[in-house]
C-alpha cells in the first residue's frame, strides 16, 4: 500500500511510505509570482499533482489546518489556498484522505512540545533520514513524515 502524508502550507512537506517503509520526502513546491509590485511564493498546483500523478498513492494523510489568532488576513488566505490546491487535487484524482489535527498525531506519535520536537521525533523514528531533518526549516519534513508515521500506526 502506498501512503502519501501531507504537511500543508508553503514550508510544508509529502512524505511517502510504501508498506510501512518510508521511501520519499518532498518539499511542498512552490514557485515565485509577483502581485501588486511584490514577490510572492505560492503552492505549484501542476508541480503537487504531479507528485502525487508520480507516486500514485493508494491513501493520503492531510493535517487539518485551520486559522490560528494574530495571524494576518494575506498568510491566512495563502495557507487556505495551499490547503484547497491540496483538496482539489485529492478530489481530482478521486483518493480517499484522512484529515487529522494536529493535537491528535502528536499525541500519539510522542511528540514532544516545539517545531524541533518533531525533528527530533522523525529522527528517532526514521534514523536513516536523519539528514533530511538536519535544519531548522525541515520542520515541515518532519512533520509530514510523523503524520503518516501516525496514520500507519493507528491503521495497523
Amino acid at each position: 500500500m502506498i501512503v502519501m502524508s501531507i504537511d500543508p502550507g508553503l514550508s510544508g512537506a509529502i512524505a511517502v511510505f510504501i508498506d510501512d517503509v518510508l521511501i520519499d520526502i518532498v518539499d511542498t513546491p512552490t514557485h515565485e509570482l509577483t502581485r501588486n509590485n511584490k514577490t510572492k511564493r505560492q503552492i505549484s498546483a501542476s508541480a503537487l499533482a504531479s507528485i502525487f500523478k508520480d507516486h500514485r498513492p493508494d491513501h493520503v494523510v492531510v493535517e487539518r489546518v485551520s486559522a490560528m489568532p494574530n495571524q494576518g488576513v494575506t498568510s491566512v488566505f495563502s495557507f487556505g489556498r495551499s490547503f484547497g490546491v491540496i483538496e482539489g487535487i485529492l478530489a481530482a484524482y478521486e483518493l480517499p484522505a484522512t484529515y487529522v489535527m494536529p493535537s491528535v498525531w502528536t499525541k500519539a506519535i510522542g511528540r514532544g512540545a516545539g517545531k524541533d520536537a518533531s525533528r527530533a521525533r522523525a529522527c528517532e523514528l526514521y534514523p536513516a533520514h536523519q539528514k533530511q531533518f538536519a535544519r531548522v526549516k525541515d520542520d515541515g519534513r518532519a512533520d509530514a513524515v510523523l503524520i503518516g508515521a501516525w496514520w500507519l500506526k493507528a491503521n495497523k
